[in-house]
C-alpha cells in the first residue's frame, strides 16, 4: 500500500480523535469497518493504529478493539516522544500562533560556546532568538543555534516561519533524534522583556540537542515557557524485567 494511503488514514483518524468524533474511552470502528471505509488492506489499518498508539492516542485491547486514550486539554501540549516543531504543535492544538525574530546573527564557536552548546570549536553557527505568540500572547522564548554546514542558508524570513519545514523540504535534511532535558529556572532580563510573566519568577525550560541521519548534532535549542501555559506529554509503557 503506498505510503500516501497510510498517511491519509493515519491523519484522518488522528484528526477525528482530536476533534472528539471518537471521544476519550470510546472504541474506534472495527478493523473490518475501517478496511471498507478506507478501501485498503488490514495491514495499512494496523500501521495507522500502531502509529497512533505510539503517540498515546489509542490502545489496542485484545478481543475488544482499539480504545481512544487521548484527552484534549486547554493548554498547548508538547510531546516528548516525537520531534515536533512549534508550527506542528500549534496545528495539532488548534492554536493561532505567530513568531517574532528578535535576534538573528552568525557566529563562530569558541571554546566556551563549544563547551556550553556541544558544537565543535571553530564551527560556523546561526544564533537566533524568537518569541512565540499564542493567541497574541508572548508565551515562549526560543533560543536556537544551528550548525551552518548542515542547515545551509538560513534567513530571518525563514526563521519567522518553520525552520524545520525549510530544513526537511528545501534542504532535504533528515531529522532523526533529539535529546531533551526539562528544568525550572529563574527568569532572566530577556525573559522579563519579551514575555508577559506577571508575578511569575521562574520558567519551564526545555533544552534539546538534535541530530541528523549521520549522527551530527545540527541544532541546540532552549525553549523558555511561561509556566501557566506549559504541558509536556509522553506515553510510557511498563516493561517487566526478565528474572
Amino acid at each position: 500500500m503506498p505510503k500516501v494511503k497510510f498517511d491519509a488514514i493515519y491523519k484522518d483518524l488522528k484528526r477525528k480523535i482530536e476533534n472528539e468524533v471518537y471521544p476519550f474511552q470510546s472504541l474506534l470502528p472495527s478493523e473490518n469497518s475501517m478496511v471498507t471505509t478506507y478501501e485498503c488492506s488490514r495491514n495499512t489499518i494496523r500501521r495507522a493504529i500502531s502509529a497512533l498508539a505510539s503517540e498515546g492516542y489509542v490502545q489496542s485491547l485484545h478481543g475488544i478493539g482499539v480504545r481512544v486514550i487521548f484527552q484534549p486539554v486547554e493548554q498547548a501540549v508538547f510531546t516528548m516522544g516525537t520531534i515536533e516543531s512549534f508550527q506542528e504543535s500549534a496545528a495539532r492544538n488548534h492554536l493561532d500562533v505567530t513568531t517574532k525574530v528578535i535576534c538573528f546573527m552568525e557566529l563562530t564557536a569558541d571554546e566556551r560556546t563549544a563547551q556550553k552548546y556541544g558544537f565543535p570549536v571553530g564551527s560556523d553557527l546561526y544564533y537566533i532568538q524568537r518569541v512565540r505568540y499564542v493567541d497574541d500572547k508572548p508565551l515562549i522564548l526560543d533560543i536556537n543555534i544551528f550548525l551552518k554546514d548542515v542547515v545551509k542558508t538560513l534567513t530571518e524570513e525563514i526563521a519567522t516561519g518553520s525552520i524545520y519545514d525549510y530544513l526537511e523540504h528545501t534542504v532535504g535534511l533528515s531529522i532523526v533524534t533529539s535529546k531533551r532535558k526539562i528544568t525550572v529556572e529563574h527568569i532572566t532580563e530577556i525573559d522579563e522583556k519579551y514575555l508577559e510573566l506577571s508575578d511569575y519568577n521562574c520558567l519551564a525550560v526545555v533544552t534539546s540537542q538534535t541530530f541528523d541521519a549521520d549522527g551530527v548534532m545540527f541544532e541546540y535549542t532552549q525553549s523558555r515557557h511561561r509556566p501557566d501555559y506549559f504541558s509536556f506529554q509522553d506515553t510510557a509503557v511498563r516493561r517487566h524485567s526478565i528474572t
